[in-house]
């Protein structure tokens, strides 16, 4: 692998790390932007890039070190409820890679990365709360439309990097 794409994966992984640590109180469970961040990893990495740098953050955080929400890590974030959810983001950064440079294709990529997120999640948290309906309920529900604005966000700060590299 060439360093250039070293130094991209690199930046990615940093970028879902501060992403994780900005914390927006919304309701009962805050609200982080790693989501745009795997979007945004998808958008502008190649799938294998964005497969390896979610990859790596998510390894990272299963060894321990702090990259996860308020500065955490560790296996217990993997196994716990929520676990699902991160397992998702390697798979979910591949598929969005898989966009072309259309605004259909994005969404509808974009869709699908949130989706495979969401489905990963909701059978982790549905073994933990006993109920498929009721992870659904607790865990996508209430995050849909802010998730929608990540993707709308992921997507519009994608094409606006993509223009500026372009005019370069």
């Amino acid at each position: 692998m060439r360093s250039n794409n070293i130094t991209r994966i690199s930046l990615f992984v940093a970028l879902t790390i501060v992403g994780a640590q900005i914390s927006i109180p919304i309701g009962s469970v805050p609200i982080t932007l790693q989501v745009l961040m795997v979007f945004l990893t998808g958008y502008l990495l190649t799938p294998k890039m964005a497969f390896l740098a979610q990859l790596v953050y998510l390894l990272m955080g299963i060894i321990g070190l702090p990259v996860f929400s308020n500065f955490s890590g560790g296996i217990a974030h993997i196994l716990g409820p929520t676990g699902g959810y991160l397992l998702a983001f390697p798979l979910a950064a591949m598929i969005v890679a898989f966009s072309k440079n259309s605004l259909s294709s994005k969404i509808l990529f974009g869709i699908l990365g949130l989706s495979t997120i969401y489905l990963f999640g909701v059978l982790v948290l549905s073994f933990y709360l006993k109920s498929f309906s009721k992870a659904l309920m607790v865990g996508v529900i209430p995050f849909i439309w802010i998730d929608l604005l990540k993707l709308t966000t992921g997507i519009l700060v994608s094409e606006k990097l993509y223009m500026l590299e372009v005019k370069q």
